[in-house]
């Protein structure tokens, strides 16, 4: 892609996170929040409720009035049927296609279906070759702050891989004024853990016994543990993967790791319950920032554009915390889950 190509789909990708976050935003102040919680269907990849059918045929209409009909452009994204193939225009053959977009309408339903905390629309883009994209060919992503009732302002995250900080556009919007403001983004540059947030990913009652035994455990290793004084390392199950990048990225957090496709299997429960490649297309933004996103053995987060494959990761606002943890952690987890 061209630099202009790149700037085009940025822009474009954020358009699509700006028209999810109104539509959400707009069936609520319409009150149309009564069937929100509700089971909707139940999919290889997900629960679906009622929030995220909102936004399903919408994006189906904005790709088909807004995506340049030059850009030939295949859809993955949650509520789509892996099946069928979701190609825009409707006209063009596949293998004409230029583009994969990968795409979470409202990753973190969970919390936003319930006013608790803000949602977020997650794109990104990747060109297409001669085989399947995968998560490493993601060359631009968006990702849409949707909030709850009583915020009044949101944030946008957009970017291109090989850009570094300032291929970047972080913006705050105050929907009611219409003001943009310039997002400063700052992963933390703390050397430890202590008085800091740093979590593990536990959001179910499924395998969080196990995922507790690893994470104290490794801090244990770590010497993060001081049983004479009150606890020092603060956990938040942000029930967003979306939500979680947007931590690092801001310097709320000092460390996330999401092992459910590790600790699941063993604890004897579904790999449906992780995270999936369409949770974590704009991670690769946590990179280009300065932080750092790869898998637990310290290699790159990869896997194929679907919405099934199972996705194990763990995110370090630096490379001093990623060098502390990286061994311990290896031997942690060899240790409690062989």
């Amino acid at each position: 892609m061209t630099p202009d190509e790149i700037e085009t789909a940025r822009r474009l990708l954020c358009q699509l996170g700006d028209a999810i976050r109104e539509l959400v935003t707009d069936a609520r102040n319409r009150g149309l929040t009564a069937n929100f919680t509700d089971v909707a269907a139940e999919t290889a990849a997900d629960t679906i409720y009622g929030i995220d059918k909102l936004s399903e045929e919408p994006i189906l209409a904005w790709f088909e009035k807004k995506w340049p009909a030059d850009w030939p452009v295949e859809l993955v994204m949650e509520g789509i049927d892996e099946s069928e193939t979701t190609i825009f225009p409707k006209t063009i053959p596949p293998e004409k296609v230029r583009f994969t977009c990968i795409i979470d309408p409202i990753d973190g339903t969970r919390g936003l279906m319930y006013d608790k905390r803000s949602a977020w629309a997650l794109a990104a883009l990747a060109p297409r070759g001669n085989r399947q994209p995968r998560l490493s060919d993601l060359t631009v992503a968006a990702m849409t702050e949707i909030p709850t009732s009583k915020q009044s302002v949101t944030d946008q995250i957009s970017g291109f891989a090989g850009g570094g900080p300032s291929g970047i556009v972080a913006e705050r919007r105050d929907p009611i004024s219409g003001t943009i403001k310039k997002l400063p983004l700052r992963p933390s540059t703390a050397t430890d853990f202590r008085h800091g947030f740093a979590s593990f990913c536990k959001f179910f009652p499924e395998g969080r016994s196990l995922t507790s035994k690893i994470e104290e455990a490794l801090w244990r290793e770590l010497g993060e543990l001081d049983v004479a004084t009150s606890p020092v390392i603060f956990d938040d199950q942000y029930i967003s993967t979306g939500g979680q990048i947007y931590e690092i990225l801001v310097g709320h957090d000092r460390l996330i790791a999401d092992l459910r496709p590790l600790i699941l299997p063993k604890a004897g429960f579904p790999s449906s319950l992780a995270c999936h490649p369409y949770d974590i297309c704009t991670g690769f933004l946590l990179n280009e920032a300065g932080a750092i996103l790869e898998t637990p053995d310290g290699k790159p987060v990869d896997a194929p554009l679907d919405t099934t494959s199972p996705v194990s990761w763990i995110a370090y606002a630096n490379s001093t915390l990623a060098e502390k943890v990286r061994p311990v952690l290896r031997k942690v987890l060899k240790e409690i889950l062989a």
